[in-house]
């Protein structure tokens, strides 16, 4: 397994972390604490989760806690993110329970998180969406916050967009502050927007960039066809892709073949070239899942290998923008 370090932060941090979403709802507790157990032999240090994942909120977390529970040093081997921004109560309306953030809601949410997970911190804290309305002294105050107290170490963002980065990063700095380390964003080969303004904003700014979805939902590992049902079907809709007679998906596997390499081990490894990206996370249900994560975090795509997938997965051809990051892709 190889690592890196978490943006301009000096945290080390494998090139894959694991994605616990499934853990509680699709992946039992007795799969989930063997996936995890194998991800650290494997040498994969870190785990993401967020308190609303799971078939009940909370329930991955508490999952993850009663792993940790078992002891063996496991708490102490993994660098922990959560996240905090959706709202907790789903049967009824909770006023500062909302989707939102605010200091009142995060210390609490933060509390919650602490207890399921059964630890005392987290390394990292993320707003898993931005909150448009918050200003940023509290922004900065309710995070600095939980930093002081010892609730987590650093601070990162999800689903954010370049501009957002940009004005909670600047007014960071302006308060003498380390600020936001991570970014997430959904981010491969299909779905290559982060790369208009979200990714020149991290790389201005020493944010790494963790992809979720680097396999697009299975949609890039290979399969000719989704099970009704599953989460490749319904990111099938989503992206308005049908794995049938797919000529575009059909020449990457050929192309995956000639490098004697399997599809998802390609995918991971093109979203790793990108020298912003600090982690791919890779969201696994089951143990099979772990089999090609070490190799996809050492394969090196070579230029030309490169240049024949962003040609082959280019989202602008057709459209009246070019293969750039903005303002070239739309303005000159």
């Amino acid at each position: 397994m190889k690592y890196g370090y978490m943006g301009r932060s000096n945290l080390v941090v494998s090139k894959v972390c694991l994605g616990t979403m499934h853990f509680g709802r699709v992946t039992p507790d007795d799969e989930a604490f063997a996936i995890m157990d194998k991800a650290l032999e494997m040498g994969i240090n870190f785990f993401d989760t967020a308190n609303v994942y799971g078939g009940e909120t909370g329930q991955t977390e508490t999952v993850i806690g009663r792993w940790f529970s078992q002891g063996g040093g496991r708490r102490e081997q993994v660098v922990l993110a959560s996240k905090v921004y959706n709202d907790m109560v789903r049967d009824r309306y909770v006023p500062n329970d909302d989707k939102g953030i605010s200091a009142f809601k995060v210390r609490r949410h933060l509390e919650d998180s602490l207890r399921r997970l059964q630890t005392d911190h987290l390394d990292l804290y993320q707003v898993h969406h931005i909150d448009r309305r918050i200003s940023e002294d509290e922004f900065w105050n309710t995070f600095s916050q939980q930093i002081s107290d010892g609730k987590t170490q650093y601070i990162g963002t999800s689903n954010f967009t370049g501009w957002g980065l940009a004005k909670f990063q600047m007014s960071a700095r302006q308060r003498g502050l380390l600020g936001i380390v991570s970014e997430q964003s959904m981010y491969n080969m299909l779905c290559r927007y982060p790369e208009l303004e979200v990714i020149p904003a991290a790389r201005e700014f020493g944010i790494g960039l963790f992809p979720y979805m680097p396999l697009a939902g299975g949609l890039l590992t290979g399969k000719k066809k989704a099970k009704e049902g599953s989460r490749t079907s319904q990111v099938s809709g989503e992206y308005g892709i049908s794995l049938d007679q797919n000529q575009q998906l059909d020449q990457f596997s050929a192309f995956c073949g000639q490098l004697g390499e399997a599809e998802a081990v390609v995918a991971i490894a093109w979203v790793l070239a990108n020298p912003v990206v600090s982690s791919a996370i890779v969201g696994v249900r089951t143990l099979e899942h772990l089999d090609l994560l070490e190799r996809a975090s050492e394969l090196h795509l070579d230029e030309d290998s490169l240049s024949y997938l962003n040609k082959l997965f280019d989202i602008n051809s057709g459209r009246p923008l070019r293969p750039a990051e903005a303002p070239e892709a739309y303005a000159w």
